[in-house]
């Protein structure tokens, strides 16, 4: 079998690896000219680091980043509301690793190396042609060459996706973004924080000894655009209500250099993921709100589990309807919960506030303990 990955971020880093550790060909193919990282931190959580372990780079992560245990709530003022202890890990693996983005695509492309793998930078997908027993591509490089199976891991805005699927299935803008940056850390953030004001939330997570990453999630009206340049006054002005942490994060703020900003959308594609021998998966297929962290995770997972059933026997239609049916129930769990996250931290308000604080100190644990035990099952 011979397979070719479209897209050279973590998820299609993830499936070349998978892939190549069962004996199976691929080629790599990534639209940038060169090797760039775009964000800052990442958090991945337990099952994600079962994938990463399956990949044999888990000791490579942990060495690399930083391991926390729980999330810790507070009101935009710095009032503590409520500890969340995390069950997502165990004696394999801890329940986060926090590391920045740039670690984590070197690691996973070391490891792609060490398969002999090359990726194949500034090219891309200019057309295929799927016979029923191959698909036949035409690389953007000038190559002509033929595939078992073509599989875009190529983002949220996946050209694959619309030449197969068309544009009915385009990201769908929630109509909110995420602020990052990376800054100091101070001694006492040693797991996430997360401040929840009225129409925006603040977080921190440790990535070493000596940083953390901050996100903010705001409001952002559909297609407005800022300029890099005033990313500092923009964050500066939106963590206006916070106290606490966040506002004196706020108020020492002074360069625009080193932010970087995401809309938040989702991409829900309807099974089937695949049409014959091409298909999307990862942000491609189930892009989702980065709520609960496992955006990676998921396309981590679609590439272990992909390759695990490639390897197995039976026709090729049934290995990939039995993928699919296998992946969606757990992808659009997450996709639903990180959705309904985003929606009912973005309606608090000054009416609900106190009923609001009741009910996460209340409920809070146990129900995000009850997600991690469900990712903690087998992908």
């Amino acid at each position: 079998m011979k397979v070719l990955v479209v897209g050279a971020g973590i998820g299609g880093l993830g499936a070349t690896i998978a892939l190549r550790q069962r004996g199976i060909d691929v080629d790599l193919v990534e639209i940038k000219p060169e090797f760039s990282v775009y964000g800052v931190g990442i958090s991945q959580p337990g099952n994600s680091l079962r994938a990463l372990r399956s990949l044999d780079v888990l000791d490579e992560v942990v060495a690399a980043g930083y391991a926390y245990e729980g999330t810790d709530f507070y009101d935009g003022a710095g009032e503590h509301i409520v500890h969340v202890g995390h069950v997502m890990g165990g004696e394999d693996v801890p329940a986060h690793i926090a590391l920045s983005r740039l670690d984590l695509a070197q690691i996973l492309i070391k490891a792609a190396e060490r398969h002999s793998v090359k990726i194949s930078y500034g090219t891309t997908v200019d057309s295929f042609t799927d016979t029923g027993s191959a698909v036949d591509v035409q690389l953007s490089d000038g190559r002509r060459e033929h595939y078992d199976l073509v599989v875009g891991y190529d983002g949220i805005k996946s050209s694959t996706r619309r030449a197969v699927f068309g544009p009915k299935y385009d990201a769908v803008y929630s109509g909110y973004g995420v602020f990052r940056v990376t800054l100091p850390r101070p001694a006492d953030v040693v797991g996430m924080q997360i401040y929840q004001a009225l129409g925006v939330k603040a977080g921190f997570v440790p990535l070493s000894q000596e940083s953390m990453y901050m996100f903010l999630v705001t409001d952002q009206a559909h297609g407005v655009s800022h300029n890099p340049k005033d990313f500092a006054d923009l964050v500066r002005t939106r963590m206006a209500p916070f106290g606490g942490l966040p506002g004196s994060i706020r108020d020492g703020l002074s360069s625009p250099e080193g932010i970087v900003y995401s809309p938040i959308s989702d991409v829900v594609l309807p099974l089937p993921w695949f049409s014959g021998r091409v298909g999307v998966l990862g942000d491609a297929a189930h892009a989702c709100a980065p709520h609960m962290t496992q955006g990676a995770g998921m396309a981590l997972e679609d590439a272990v589990v992909l390759a695990e059933l490639l390897d197995s026997p039976g026709p090729l239609t049934d290995r990939l309807r039995a993928f699919e049916t296998r992946r969606y129930p757990r992808v659009r769990f997450v996709q639903d919960r990180s959705r309904d996250i985003l929606a009912n931290e973005m309606s608090i308000n000054a009416d609900t506030w106190d009923s609001t604080v009741i009910n996460m100190r209340a409920q809070l644990e146990e129900q995000m303990q009850g997600v991690d035990r469900f990712l903690a099952q087998p992908a």
